[in-house]
């Protein structure tokens, strides 16, 4: 059985950041991050042109976790760094699981941030599953590192629409036994 709401988007504390849930303050670096055409089209869901209203209705998405979306913001303000250098997300899906989903700015590529996060999370469970899920691009190998570092096993091969690209794009399918 899964934690209540309180416990599910609780902080979850990294030494060099924090995975914390979205508040309103966070749409403009949400905004400004998610514009950018190279993590839209690393995405399924984020269109490009990033529409005005898009992080605003993100961020409440995520306060609210609506549809079962708990979202946490990277923070790294304990280190000196800013206040949101990412977002990573679970949906919950049935039979106890759930799935992973993340994005990190491109000032923090090649930091090993998007490792530690999927590792922290996965650590954390704060969702109580079994098994977590994730898909990337396959044009897309270094989201596919971070899985594969993190304990995730290749599942196989599928495609998924991506809004900013207006296509579908192959994936590959990873999940962790929790």
């Amino acid at each position: 059985m899964g934690l209540d709401q309180t416990d599910q988007q609780a902080i979850i504390e990294a030494d060099r950041f924090d995975l914390r849930p979205l508040r309103p303050s966070d749409a403009g670096l949400i905004e400004h991050y998610a514009g950018d055409a190279r993590i839209a089209k690393m995405t399924a869901p984020i269109p490009h042109p990033y529409p005005p209203g898009a992080a605003e209705a993100y961020v409440k998405r995520g306060i609210e976790a609506e549809q079962g979306e708990f979202i946490w913001a990277m923070d790294g303000t304990k280190d000196g760094s800013p206040e949101l250098m990412g977002v990573i997300s679970l949906k919950s899906m049935d039979r106890n699981q759930s799935e992973v989903g993340y994005w990190v700015a491109p000032p923090f590529w090649n930091t090993g941030l998007a490792s530690m996060a999927v590792q922290l999370l996965a650590e954390a469970n704060p969702l109580g599953d079994a098994t977590m899920f994730a898909s990337v691009f396959q044009d897309n190998p270094a989201s596919a590192r971070v899985l594969a570092h993190c304990g995730f096993e290749y599942l196989g091969d599928a495609e998924d629409f991506c809004v900013a690209r207006d296509a579908n794009v192959p994936t590959w399918t990873y999940s962790r036994k929790l």
